[in-house]
Protein backbone atom coordinates (compact mmCIF):
# COMPACT_ATOMS: atom_id res chain seq x y z
CA UNK A 1 0.00 0.00 0.00
CA UNK A 2 1.35 3.15 -0.74
CA UNK A 3 2.06 5.58 1.91
CA UNK A 4 1.33 9.33 2.55
CA UNK A 5 3.90 12.19 2.90
CA UNK A 6 2.03 15.14 2.39
CA UNK A 7 -1.14 16.21 4.94
CA UNK A 8 -2.42 18.81 2.82
CA UNK A 9 -4.59 20.61 5.11
CA UNK A 10 -7.28 23.91 4.90
CA UNK A 11 -9.08 25.57 7.79
CA UNK A 12 -12.07 27.70 7.83
CA UNK A 13 -12.20 30.36 10.80
CA UNK A 14 -14.23 33.19 12.15
CA UNK A 15 -10.70 35.29 11.53
CA UNK A 16 -7.05 35.26 11.27
CA UNK A 17 -6.45 35.97 14.90
CA UNK A 18 -5.61 32.44 16.11
CA UNK A 19 -6.06 33.77 19.74
CA UNK A 20 -9.41 35.21 19.22
CA UNK A 21 -11.07 33.63 16.35
CA UNK A 22 -11.87 29.69 16.01
CA UNK A 23 -11.80 27.05 13.57
CA UNK A 24 -15.04 26.32 12.21
CA UNK A 25 -14.03 23.44 9.09
CA UNK A 26 -11.09 21.23 8.63
CA UNK A 27 -10.28 19.15 4.81
CA UNK A 28 -7.39 17.39 5.13
CA UNK A 29 -6.05 15.24 1.55
CA UNK A 30 -3.49 12.66 2.84
CA UNK A 31 -1.22 12.47 -0.77
CA UNK A 32 1.90 10.90 -2.05
CA UNK A 33 4.60 13.34 -3.59
CA UNK A 34 2.65 12.42 -7.09
CA UNK A 35 -0.73 13.83 -5.29
CA UNK A 36 -2.10 10.84 -5.47
CA UNK A 37 -5.23 10.63 -3.36
CA UNK A 38 -4.58 8.26 0.01
CA UNK A 39 -7.39 9.58 2.28
CA UNK A 40 -9.76 12.62 2.10
CA UNK A 41 -11.44 14.29 5.45
CA UNK A 42 -13.58 16.73 6.62
CA UNK A 43 -15.66 18.05 9.02
CA UNK A 44 -17.30 21.14 10.44
CA UNK A 45 -16.68 22.43 14.44
CA UNK A 46 -19.18 22.68 16.82
CA UNK A 47 -19.12 26.61 17.27
CA UNK A 48 -21.33 29.10 18.88
CA UNK A 49 -23.04 30.68 15.71
CA UNK A 50 -23.66 33.80 17.68
CA UNK A 51 -19.20 34.34 18.39
CA UNK A 52 -19.14 33.46 14.74
CA UNK A 53 -22.17 35.81 13.74
CA UNK A 54 -20.24 38.27 15.78
CA UNK A 55 -16.35 37.83 14.19
CA UNK A 56 -17.44 36.67 10.47
CA UNK A 57 -17.85 40.51 9.60
CA UNK A 58 -16.30 42.71 7.26
CA UNK A 59 -15.77 43.69 3.59
CA UNK A 60 -14.36 39.51 3.20
CA UNK A 61 -16.89 37.80 4.11
CA UNK A 62 -19.34 40.41 3.24
CA UNK A 63 -18.49 39.26 -0.63
CA UNK A 64 -18.84 35.79 0.90
CA UNK A 65 -21.68 35.83 2.75
CA UNK A 66 -22.76 32.29 1.17
CA UNK A 67 -19.86 30.63 2.66
CA UNK A 68 -20.58 32.09 5.99
CA UNK A 69 -24.33 31.37 6.42
CA UNK A 70 -23.04 27.71 5.22
CA UNK A 71 -20.23 27.40 7.69
CA UNK A 72 -22.56 28.77 10.51
CA UNK A 73 -25.79 26.32 10.01
CA UNK A 74 -22.87 23.59 9.91
CA UNK A 75 -21.09 24.43 12.92
CA UNK A 76 -24.05 24.05 14.66
CA UNK A 77 -25.24 20.54 13.45
CA UNK A 78 -25.36 17.58 14.85
CA UNK A 79 -22.34 16.32 12.45
CA UNK A 80 -20.47 19.07 13.64
CA UNK A 81 -17.46 17.53 16.21
CA UNK A 82 -15.13 19.10 18.50
CA UNK A 83 -11.88 19.99 18.42
CA UNK A 84 -10.30 16.91 19.97
CA UNK A 85 -12.38 14.63 18.45
CA UNK A 86 -11.32 16.27 15.19
CA UNK A 87 -7.84 16.18 15.92
CA UNK A 88 -8.40 12.35 17.30
CA UNK A 89 -9.89 11.69 13.76
CA UNK A 90 -6.19 13.61 11.73
CA UNK A 91 -4.45 11.72 14.24
CA UNK A 92 -5.65 8.20 13.42
CA UNK A 93 -5.35 9.28 9.59
CA UNK A 94 -1.70 9.89 10.29
CA UNK A 95 -0.99 6.73 11.95
CA UNK A 96 -3.02 4.96 9.34
CA UNK A 97 -1.76 6.56 5.67
CA UNK A 98 1.45 7.83 6.71
CA UNK A 99 5.22 5.91 7.25
CA UNK A 100 5.79 6.74 11.00
CA UNK A 101 9.57 6.74 10.64
CA UNK A 102 9.89 8.86 7.23
CA UNK A 103 8.19 13.34 7.97
CA UNK A 104 4.99 14.39 7.56
CA UNK A 105 5.17 17.61 5.48
CA UNK A 106 1.96 20.23 5.96
CA UNK A 107 1.13 21.20 2.70
CA UNK A 108 -1.19 24.23 1.80
CA UNK A 109 -1.87 27.18 0.44
CA UNK A 110 -0.80 30.26 3.27
CA UNK A 111 -0.31 26.86 5.07
CA UNK A 112 1.97 28.90 8.27
CA UNK A 113 -1.54 30.70 8.97
CA UNK A 114 -2.87 27.55 9.75
CA UNK A 115 -0.82 25.92 11.43
CA UNK A 116 -1.15 28.77 13.93
CA UNK A 117 -4.05 27.86 14.44
CA UNK A 118 -3.25 24.06 14.94
CA UNK A 119 -1.00 24.46 17.14
CA UNK A 120 -2.63 26.29 19.81
CA UNK A 121 -5.63 23.65 19.03
CA UNK A 122 -3.85 20.87 18.31
CA UNK A 123 -0.85 20.14 20.09
CA UNK A 124 -0.56 16.69 19.45
CA UNK A 125 -1.29 16.54 16.14
CA UNK A 126 1.66 19.95 15.45
CA UNK A 127 4.26 17.58 17.44
CA UNK A 128 3.74 14.80 14.54
CA UNK A 129 4.52 17.17 12.08
CA UNK A 130 7.74 18.05 10.53
CA UNK A 131 8.83 21.70 10.91
CA UNK A 132 8.94 21.84 7.20
CA UNK A 133 5.55 22.66 5.12
CA UNK A 134 5.21 22.77 1.41
CA UNK A 135 3.77 26.10 1.22
CA UNK A 136 1.97 26.85 -2.42
CA UNK A 137 1.74 30.55 -2.12
CA UNK A 138 5.99 30.81 -2.29
CA UNK A 139 5.03 29.22 -5.70
CA UNK A 140 2.34 31.31 -5.99
CA UNK A 141 5.06 34.77 -5.97
CA UNK A 142 7.36 33.32 -8.41
CA UNK A 143 5.07 33.00 -10.75
CA UNK A 144 2.85 35.62 -10.72
CA UNK A 145 6.24 37.34 -10.79
CA UNK A 146 6.83 35.91 -14.15
CA UNK A 147 3.31 36.47 -15.78
CA UNK A 148 2.15 32.99 -14.61
CA UNK A 149 -1.49 32.94 -12.98
CA UNK A 150 -3.26 30.46 -11.93
CA UNK A 151 -6.94 31.01 -11.11
CA UNK A 152 -8.41 29.44 -8.35
CA UNK A 153 -12.42 28.91 -7.56
CA UNK A 154 -12.58 31.53 -4.34
CA UNK A 155 -15.01 29.40 -2.49
CA UNK A 156 -14.05 29.33 0.54
CA UNK A 157 -14.64 25.76 2.00
CA UNK A 158 -12.20 23.94 3.28
CA UNK A 159 -12.16 20.86 1.07
CA UNK A 160 -12.99 23.14 -2.55
CA UNK A 161 -9.34 24.82 -1.46
CA UNK A 162 -7.45 22.42 -0.82
CA UNK A 163 -7.94 20.77 -3.95
CA UNK A 164 -7.68 24.05 -5.70
CA UNK A 165 -4.42 24.14 -3.97
CA UNK A 166 -3.36 20.60 -5.43
CA UNK A 167 -4.18 21.76 -8.81
CA UNK A 168 -1.97 25.04 -8.72
CA UNK A 169 0.88 23.16 -7.40
CA UNK A 170 0.24 20.87 -10.57
CA UNK A 171 -0.11 23.74 -12.91
CA UNK A 172 2.95 25.42 -11.69
CA UNK A 173 5.41 21.84 -11.45
CA UNK A 174 4.11 21.67 -15.63
CA UNK A 175 6.12 24.80 -15.73
CA UNK A 176 9.28 23.49 -13.99
CA UNK A 177 12.14 21.37 -15.91
CA UNK A 178 13.88 18.91 -13.45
Amino acid sequence: MTKANLLWIDLEMTGLDPLEDKIVEVAAIATDFDFNKIETYQASVRTDSEFMANRMTGEFWDKNDASRQSLIKQSSSAEAKTLAEIEDDLLKIIKEKFDNEAPIYLAGNSVHQDRKFMSLAWPTLDEKLSYRMLDVSAWKIIFENRGVKFTKPELHRALDDIQGSIDELKYYLKRVKF
